[in-house]
């Protein structure tokens, strides 16, 4: 056989190799990418038919690979943003052999929007992705829940209720009590600002003058750009500007509040930590040195669950899957291949 011969042998190889993970698992190329639904391929795209306060209304989801045993669904933050800030996940997952799958919730991106904020409410959210769960199918042999920021709220909500469900649970960048993100805004964020600046943004806040343009114009280059994602804003990946720009204000300004910097809406109250101890699956907690949350806080909580474990990313901000990203998949990544033995 010539040289010419092996080279096209071992291409072929390559082409139809197995991505190993580090439980020396192996999932053919072929496997990962293979079609789960009959009839017309839409890139694995569908929208599902969820029931909210007896209304239909249709999500929608994307699958990316297939893995019979680690299957991640994704819950992006805001809340109203969109999936398309975790497309930074295509560069590190598949190789892996990882599945994700995206996600847009009620009112966010591709998804039907009420238009109402009645539908605005956590415990609405929880019973969406429940509905989410069982229409991909997706159960405690393979389901994993990814969520950030707002999701993780989301994600600890629906845990708490529904961990009988899943496999494991990654909890990014979100501590348990937004009394306690609050009061870190205050009494450790707040101080990083020069005293001018900061006057003119509670002088702004105690007006209630949240559409002038200099409060953001504040906010971006002293707190966006240092603890949201630790870049200069022009230059935010793609995705994250694209996902942004659609965040849904109605959904985001009556959950969050009209910014990053502490919170002020609907979930002002919300506290869950008391209840960790009673998440017993294989729990992820993901925190930054630079974010908006503790990271302290987040490293405790890996210790109040019952089987977790902590990532820290010594150079990442909220965003650290953007800008700390190497610990960020390194660590994900580990996690979940040693969860899914």
């Amino acid at each position: 056989m010539n040289l010419k011969n092996y080279v096209g042998i071992f291409v072929l190889i390559c082409l139809l190799g197995a991505c190993k993970n580090e439980n020396g698992n192996s999932l053919t190329t072929r496997d990962y990418f293979a079609s789960q639904d009959s009839g017309v391929q839409s890139g694995n795209a569908k929208f599902i038919e969820i029931e909210s306060f007896g209304k239909k209304f249709k999500v929608w989801t994307k699958r990316f690979g297939n893995n019979p045993s680690i299957k991640i669904l994704l819950l992006n933050g805001g809340p109203g943003a969109t999936h398309e800030y975790f497309e930074c996940f295509e560069n590190f997952l598949p190789q892996e052999g990882i599945e994700f799958i995206y996600y847009d919730q009620l009112g966010c991106g591709n998804s039907d929007n009420p238009n109402d904020t009645a539908y605005w409410d956590l415990p609405r959210f929880v019973e969406e992705v429940e509905q989410v769960r069982v229409a991909l199918k997706l159960d405690q042999s393979n389901f994993y829940l990814l969520g950030h920021s707002w999701g993780g709220i989301l994600a600890m909500q629906y845990a708490l209720k529904y961990q009988q469900h899943m496999k494991g649970l990654v909890i990014s960048n979100m501590m348990s009590s937004c009394p306690d993100y609050g009061k870190y805004a205050d009494n450790v964020l707040a101080k990083q600002f020069e005293k001018p600046v900061l006057d003119s943004i509670r002088a702004m806040e105690a007006r209630n003058d949240f559409g002038n343009p200099q409060y953001m114009g504040l906010l971006q280059p002293h707190y966006y750009e240092k603890h949201i994602l630790r870049l200069p804003s022009a230059s935010w990946p793609e995705p994250v500007q694209r996902s942004f720009a659609k965040m849904n204000q109605s959904l985001y300004v009556t959950m969050q509040g009209p910014s990053e910097f502490g919170v002020s809406g609907r979930l002002t109250q919300w506290d869950v930590k008391a209840q960790l101890p009673n998440i017993t699956i294989p729990t992820l907690v993901i925190g930054a040195q630079n974010d908006t949350m503790d990271p302290e806080h987040m490293k405790w909580m890996s210790t109040q669950v019952k089987n977790g474990t902590y990532l820290y990313c010594p150079n990442g901000s909220h965003m650290a899957m953007y800008d700390d990203q190497q610990v960020y998949f390194t660590g994900l990544i580990k996690f979940l291949n040693a969860s899914s033995k």
